[in-house]
């Protein structure tokens, strides 16, 4: 049970597990803060919890400008948005940083939100991004001269030197190279990673995940694989099929999977997507469905590993006695989950 104490000293310790949990009011300023911001705390007493924002601007407080609760967590600032909307339509486009200042973007601005976001700085994210088309153009049989000048490079040892960087080979040599696309995701639970090779989704997680960056990179071992940020045709469908569900008017996806695994983890992962919306399961009913009865623990740790949140709806186990156990993505996005699919599921 959330108490106020609980909740303040969340609000205290900016714990980002507790978003999606709570609203705090701060009684002394009129305004209301996301559990994590980081504005100047204040004394217990002068603080009330909501569990929503409606509840608290019904109660006359006002958004906070600092944290902005009223936003998506994390999500990419609208300029940003355009510049890799961009991109998306045209990888060989180039924004220098006069470009950036045209629009209206400090260009120390993108590069810190690049760098946070991503890892890399807004140049290898567009280097990346033109080498990524690139070498989908190569594995389709196009020339390699034809392609580097198509991508901007005005030589050869350039183009070359930059793809080797990215796939550890030469472009003549890739085409036995399979590469993973990954883009960002905004949802109301947080911005999410998408992960797709030309099978279908291979990942989906929350950007905040602890196990996050061992799940790539196990993914682009078992594939052979390097992980390039590019688009790809299945985050067209995903997009537009998440955006459903969080609308809470599609209860089933149809978006292509692909999931590597043992096969023990695979046949977990399949009576994972069995449990129904609006329904839970728990680890023992999984381990008597594939007839490992004694099995739980594995059954456990093969939800665990479950590479696609959501999709595959490891949110629908939960432990036999009926408490919520562990979930990557965070208890509070579970219970977020569960809750969002009991009150559509006979909409």
């Amino acid at each position: 049970m959330l108490t106020h104490e609980i909740m303040y000293q969340a609000l205290v310790d900016k714990d980002v597990s507790y978003e999606g949990t709570f609203i705090a009011g701060v009684k002394t300023t009129g305004i209301f803060c996301r559990p994590t911001c980081t504005a100047r705390k204040p004394k217990p007493e002068n603080v009330e919890f909501f569990q929503t924002a409606k509840e608290a601007i019904l109660k006359g407080y006002r958004p906070c400008k600092v944290c902005n609760p009223l936003e998506k967590l994390n999500e990419t600032p609208p300029q940003i948005k355009e510049i890799l909307d961009a991109l998306n339509a045209d990888p060989s486009r180039k924004f220098k940083d006069a470009d950036l200042a045209q629009k209206g973007i400090e260009p120390i601005t993108i590069r810190r939100w690049f760098l946070k976001n991503h890892g890399v700085t807004f140049q290898a994210y567009q280097r990346m991004f033109r080498i990524n088309a690139a070498f989908k153009k190569i594995q389709q049989g196009e020339p390699v001269t034809a392609v580097a000048f198509d991508a901007g490079y005005e030589s050869l040892s350039g183009f070359a030197d930059s793809f080797k960087s990215v796939f550890g080979v030469s472009p003549v040599n890739s085409r036995n190279k399979q590469v993973i696309n990954i883009t960002r995701l905004e949802t109301p639970l947080g911005t999410m990673f998408a992960c797709a090779v030309a099978q279908g989704i291979c990942l989906l997680e929350f950007t905040d995940r602890k196990m996050l960056e061992t799940e790539l990179k196990s993914l682009a071992k078992l594939l052979n694989a390097n992980i390039i940020q590019g688009a790809n045709p299945h985050f067209d469908i995903l997009q537009q099929q998440l955006e459903e569900y969080f609308a809470g008017s599609r209860k089933t996806f149809t978006v292509p999977l692909y999931s590597p695994g043992t096969p023990f983890q695979q046949s977990i992962w399949e009576v994972l997507q069995t449990v129904a919306y609006g329904t839970t399961s728990s680890y023992k009913q999984q381990a008597i469905a594939v007839n490992r009865p004694e099995a739980v623990r594995a059954v456990a740790n093969a939800n665990g590993m479950n590479r696609i949140s959501i999709l595959v709806p490891c949110h629908r186990v939960i432990a036999e006695d009926g408490q919520l156990a562990g979930y990557g993505g965070g208890i509070w996005r579970k219970k977020w989950l569960l809750d969002h699919e009991r009150a559509h599921a006979h909409s």
